[in-house]
């Protein structure tokens, strides 16, 4: 007989086998195969086959996958991250192959590896047409390798096949004996010895220097509180959302085979939504969000998007660490075996983007003078690159342009180089490096089990070298904490990102678990860490020519704000903001003495603060409204024109106005305020809003004289019936009071029972869970839908049994986003309608969603284990499933479950 080629690429048994052995069915299931003269069919043989298989096309290309990646370890060659996974797609195919061939076991065997090899190319005619040629030969090469090995598992699995062909199953025995021998003893690994021993160091290093979060800016008296923690210990998955107005990328996604396979095994079509992409009446509309980790796994190259503090740093720190450590999540395994460099735009900002040999230095990193000569250049060379560059806009926006234009000749020399560049909003137009293939994200604010998860994490983290007894305070703080954010609009509103949750969290344990009660102080502390001291503690020096302390950058700011108010704007045009600041320039004399233009000092409070942002067309606005407002109304009561706040009161957009200048005005401005706003004069709806405006101004003041508070409390009594929506809302945020107003429940129509609804779901008190049970039992769809909407603001059990349990189910989705939700809808027995607007895994859905009582899913959130719906397999009587179609497409829906495209 003639004897088979060798591979050319060599993979060991030991390597190979545990990888490609889930493949087949058990051998007790092998065993049991139909038998016929010629052998067993390989379907008959093979996990991917049958009725019910054991794997499906992600998981035969994720073995592909890893496959490549060895093959390409052992052979030294080279393909761009697009190749390789182009390459994993083509094996996959091939692979499964295997199981559509009239071939048997023994047919298979007697043919050998090469021959077999061919056989299973010739199955996928052109499939591997779009490689290039290089990739195609190894491709070729690897096929054979894994051949090899599927024949000898082969020979393993199907009792009595080596005593019927006993000389071929010899021959291939030898040949894995002599190819794992070989494999051992031959490194074709590229890199020199010195390479390899200064990567290793290399990779220590970047774990000790990037395993630790600092937040810089928290100004406490108590030593004890932490300033930095372990970076493992506390790292949170922050959501991600595609930037609505960035364009496509350029280049093809480096995963794009894992994203949308083109497989030989669909299951079910996506088909449009039939009612046009509309949403499900009643079901309340949340927008598609992933974790960043999942997010930068689809694409080569990203430029995140991110506020300040929102936790783009850490990312990268994360990135980082987690490539070095090889400790990456599934989503992220095409990291394995990247070199991570981490390239902080500010240390380089005035020399340009440096050259390959000096991204050590740079870095700051202690390693930098004992890197072998062109190492870095190799490593690019290689496609092995982990371009981490971190805050494109702490440079001027002139050398942002030169920055970019010294990145992308480096980019299209090392197309295989990963890239991650972080930014402040405003810094960079949409689809700045759109050309060069980025993808822009932007990172969300983090819900309610992010921001639980964070506050656990921080406080776990501050234990580290503390007493038992400094420990069992922090658990009492952090119980206090998670019990306050809940309940507290104002710490909500803050606790949006890493950088306040972190600032929360320092000062609840600073002040023992009391925080203010105020939202004033909470903004002073925030103000304190964005204007004053963030930027100096990071090291952020001249990144523009304007040199300003908190006080002066701060009066610019109320004046900008103050405009906007006056002016009625929620954002100024260029030209006006310009004009705004030079006008006030010349009166601060910190920003007078300075030899700058007004454009530059707008520019430095665009970039530098973290409170303003620039809009498309250049118009500017706050990143929130309420800091807007919070340093307008400073202005105001500065300036002593309290008649302006007055003149406005019963203005919608004056609402939160008022409540801050309350919270600054001394106590006899406090005073004439709250009269003010009784005061005679208004008639009707304005009235109404002016005596609203007083009540909910109540829970502000810091002092007032005892007369002027209960005149207050007396003639706002009884003053409640919404008329529309709108101030319906309004309603709600004027607090606790609102709801010794409201009519009884049982007493309204429908209509005014949704406009309560819409007013007492804001209502952040115990108390309005007591209200709203008492609508709990209305028919109508519209007043169902806003009950279940207001679940997350309150306490979860306790509005899962006095309101959610009551609800009839009858044509509602009930959103759940968290998984406290999750849980407490499992312990009322499930829902037939359910909509996912939060990050869960499958196993998660599984066990928190009743099997038997589901009958339609809507899917508003990219899961992390991926959009693979076998899992709802798990529930018999779903008949629908509702995916947003900017989520990444599903696959392996169960027969029967017809699938709705939803969305614009």
């Amino acid at each position: 007989m003639e004897q088979p080629a060798e591979p050319v690429v060599r993979l060991t048994s030991a390597v190979v086998e545990p990888l490609i052995g889930p493949l087949f069915v058990p051998a007790s299931a092998a065993a049991d195969a139909p038998s016929s003269g010629s052998g067993r069919l390989m379907a008959h043989l093979l996990a991917f086959r049958g009725e019910d298989p054991a794997l499906g096309w992600d998981e035969l290309f994720e073995t592909a996958a890893e496959l490549v990646h060895l093959g390409l370890r052992a052979t030294g060659h080279r393909l761009s991250a697009a190749e390789e996974s182009g390459t994993a797609g083509v094996l996959a195919r091939t692979l499964w192959a295997a199981g559509e061939l009239d071939t048997t076991d023994a047919e298979a065997v007697r043919l050998g590896p090469p021959a077999f090899a061919q056989l299973l190319h010739s199955a996928v005619p052109g499939a591997d047409r779009e490689l290039s040629p290089e990739a195609a030969r190894f491709y070729d090469e690897l096929l054979a390798a894994v051949c090899l090995h599927f024949l000898r598992l082969l020979l393993e699995r199907s009792p009595g096949l080596a005593g019927q062909l006993p000389e071929q199953a010899h021959h291939i025995g030898e040949l894995v004996e002599l190819n794992d021998a070989e494999a051992t003893s031959t490194s074709r690994d590229p890199r020199s010895a010195e390479d390899v021993e200064f990567e290793e160091r290399y990779l220590r290093h970047v774990i000790e220097q990037y395993d630790r979060i600092t937040i810089c800016g928290i100004d406490l008296d108590n030593p004890a509180t932490p300033a930095d923690w372990p970076l493992e210990a506390t790292y949170l998955s922050l959501s991600a959302e595609f930037s609505p107005l960035a364009a496509a990328p350029a280049t093809p996604s480096a995963t794009s085979a894992l994203s949308a396979p083109a497989t030989p095994s669909a299951t079910s079509s996506s088909a449009p939504d039939e009612e046009g992409g509309d949403t499900e009446p009643g079901a309340a509309s949340v927008d598609p969000v992933m974790t960043a980790e999942k997010a930068l796994a689809r694409h080569e190259r990203v430029l995140l998007r991110g506020v300040a503090g929102s936790g783009k740093t850490t990312v990268i720190q994360w990135l980082a660490v987690s490539t070095a450590g090889a400790a990456l999540p599934e989503e992220l395994q095409g990291l394995r075996s990247r070199i991570p460099f981490v390239l902080p735009v500010r240390r380089f900002a005035e020399e340009g983007f440096p050259a390959p040999g000096d991204f050590l230095s740079v870095a700051g990193h202690e390693l930098a003078d004992e890197a072998p000569e062109g190492w870095v250049a190799r490593v690019l060379a290689a496609g092995r690159a982990l371009l981490l560059i971190d805050g494109i806009d702490e440079v001027p926006e002139p050398q942002r342009r030169a920055l970019h234009e010294q990145l992308r000749p480096l980019l299209r020399e090392h197309p295989g180089s990963l890239c991650l560049v972080t930014s402040r909003p405003t810094a960079v137009e949409p689809n700045w490096l759109a050309e060069d293939g980025f993808t822009e994200l932007t990172l969300a604010p983090m819900n309610r089990d992010q921001v639980a998860a964070f506050i656990t994490a921080w406080h776990t983290a501050a234990r580290m070298d503390r007493s038992d007894d400094a420990d069992a305070q922090l658990d009492r703080y952090r119980d206090m904490l998670l019990r306050s954010i809940p309940l507290h609009r104002e710490l909500r509103v803050l606790a949006t990102n890493p950088l306040m949750c972190g600032l929360i969290c320092a000062l609840n344990v600073d002040r023992a678990g009391f925080l203010p009660q105020g939202r004033k102080e909470l903004y002073e502390a925030a103000m304190a860490m964005l204007l004053q001291r963030r930027d100096p503690e990071r090291q952020v020096v001249h990144a523009d020519p304007v040199e300003l302390e908190r006080a002066p950058r701060e009066r610019l700011l109320r004046k900008l704000a103050h405009r906007m108010l006056v002016g009625g704007h929620a954002v100024l045009d260029h030209r006006t903001a310009l004009r705004e600041v030079e006008r006030y320039a010349t009166a601060i004399p910190a920003v007078a003495l300075q030899d700058v233009c007004p454009e530059q000092i707008l520019d430095h409070l665009l970039l530098r603060t973290g409170v303003l942002r620039e809009q498309p067309g250049r118009s500017v606005e706050f990143v929130h409204r309420t800091v807007q407002d919070y340093l307008a109304a400073k202005e105001i009561v500065e300036q002593g024109d309290l008649d302006l706040l007055l003149d406005h009161a019963h203005e919608p957009e004056w609402e939160e106005v008022i409540r801050m200048a309350v919270a600054h005005a001394r106590p006899a401005e406090c005073a004439m305020l709250l009269q003010g706003l009784l005061a005679p004069g208004a008639l009707g709806m304005k009235r109404q809003r002016r005596r609203l405006m007083a009540a909910a101004c109540l829970e502000h003041v810091t002092e007032v004289d005892p007369e002027t508070y209960a005149r207050v409390r007396r003639e706002t009594r009884n003053l409640v019936s919404p008329s529309d929506d709108d101030s319906a809302l309004r309603l709600g945020f004027v607090g606790p009071i609102v709801l010794e107003m409201l009519p009884d429940p049982a007493t309204v129509s429908d209509e005014q029972a949704y406009r309560l609804a819409l007013t007492v779901t804001r209502i952040d008190d115990d108390a309005a869970v007591d209200y709203l049970a008492g609508l709990r039992d209305r028919k109508s769809l519209k007043v169902r839908t806003e009950l279940a909407r207001g679940w997350r603001n309150f306490e979860t059990e306790r509005y899962a049994e006095e309101v959610i349990r009551h609800l009839n189910p009858e044509g509602l989705f009930l959103p759940v986003r968290d998984r406290q939700e999750l849980a407490a809808l499992r312990k009322l027995g499930g829902r037939p309608q359910v909509q996912i607007g939060g990050p869960f895994t499958p196993g998660e859905l599984v066990d928190g969603l009743v099997p038997d009582g589901l009958t339609h899913l809507w899917l508003s959130c990219d899961l992390e284990a991926g959009m693979r719906m076998g899992w709802l397999s798990a529930f018999p009587h779903l008949m629908s499933l509702r995916v947003d179609r900017r989520l990444p497409p599903v696959s392996d829906v169960p027969d029967g479950v017809r699938i709705i495209v939803t969305g614009r």
